[in-house]
């Protein structure tokens, strides 16, 4: 088997900093990750950011489909190349950001897997939060402290706006810490793979996503201040004619208690009362 620095260095291709690229060259850490997945020979997977195509050609072996996202033409090349051959694999020059997930879901969710680029990294999993009706799960490499921010529990220090959006939708585990000498340029932080699979129902049912993700937002835009004077602070709520205090004691919530003490929960039947209050 090749590795991705012999591609990369076959092809004279050098990582793109502006692209934040930093490809995994570990070939067994890859393997790892591809059989964490929990891929089945009937699957649909989207890969995001292929890369040299170490892991499309592991993901290739196990699934019925993958649609190999790149947003580097020079990569997409050498995927052309060195992948061409393979009939389930189709490659799509495209950046992750404008990518319709709900346009590769048939009769059955699909799959996303990545080694995605760590300054974007929030926005890539937001998107996928919004595309949520068409995929069944999502394993993918972060920075270790982002997934530990993903994964914190109410009213740790890394708890808020990552913890609660991902955690209404989905239900993140930990597969295995990555040290950075597995990649290439070496980064300076160590990384860690998440597999979240998305819920049949939200944690909290009822929710409008648009306002609920508002909601979060507004109230950790100040951690250190209350919770209902982060809200009132906040251009969302401003604009709205609703009487907070009253939300919120009629919800049972302590208007003095700070955003990072409120549970996912909590934040659902808030953003499910903000809306009942703007209908009327």
């Amino acid at each position: 088997m090749s590795t991705p620095l012999k591609i990369l260095k076959k092809y004279g291709i050098r990582p793109t900093r502006s692209l934040g690229q930093s490809f995994l060259i570990d070939n067994n850490i890859t393997a790892k990750i591809v059989d964490s997945a929990g891929i089945e020979k009937n699957d649909t997977v989207v890969e995001v950011g292929a890369g040299p195509g170490m892991m499309t050609r592991c993901i290739a072996d196990k699934a019925g489909e993958v649609i190999a996202l790149e947003i580097d033409s020079r990569i997409v090349e050498v995927l052309r190349q060195e992948l061409g051959a393979l009939p389930n694999v189709h490659i799509v020059e495209t950046d992750v950001l404008a990518f319709d997930f709900s346009s590769t879901a048939a009769c059955r969710r699909i799959k996303v897997i990545g080694n995605i680029p760590y300054n974007i990294s929030s926005q890539i999993l937001f998107r996928l939060i919004e595309y949520r009706q068409a995929i069944a799960s999502v394993t993918l490499m972060f920075q270790r402290e982002v997934a530990e921010r993903i994964m914190a529990p109410p009213g740790s220090k890394g708890y808020g706006i990552l913890s609660v959006i991902t955690m209404m939708y989905m239900l993140p585990s930990k597969v295995m810490t990555v040290p950075a000498s597995c990649f290439y340029p070496k980064p300076k932080v160590e990384s860690m793979v998440l597999t979240m699979d998305v819920r049949e129902r939200p944690l909290c049912e009822g929710c409008d996503y648009e306002i609920f993700r508002k909601v979060v937002r507004s109230a950790f835009a100040k951690r250190r201040k209350t919770l209902i004077n982060s809200l009132k602070e906040s251009a969302f709520i401003r604009d709205l004619d609703i009487n907070l205090a009253v939300i919120l004691g009629d919800l049972g919530i302590d208007a003095t208690r700070r955003g990072e003490t409120l549970s996912v929960e909590e934040f659902g039947r808030l953003s499910r009362a903000i809306e009942a209050a703007i209908i009327r």
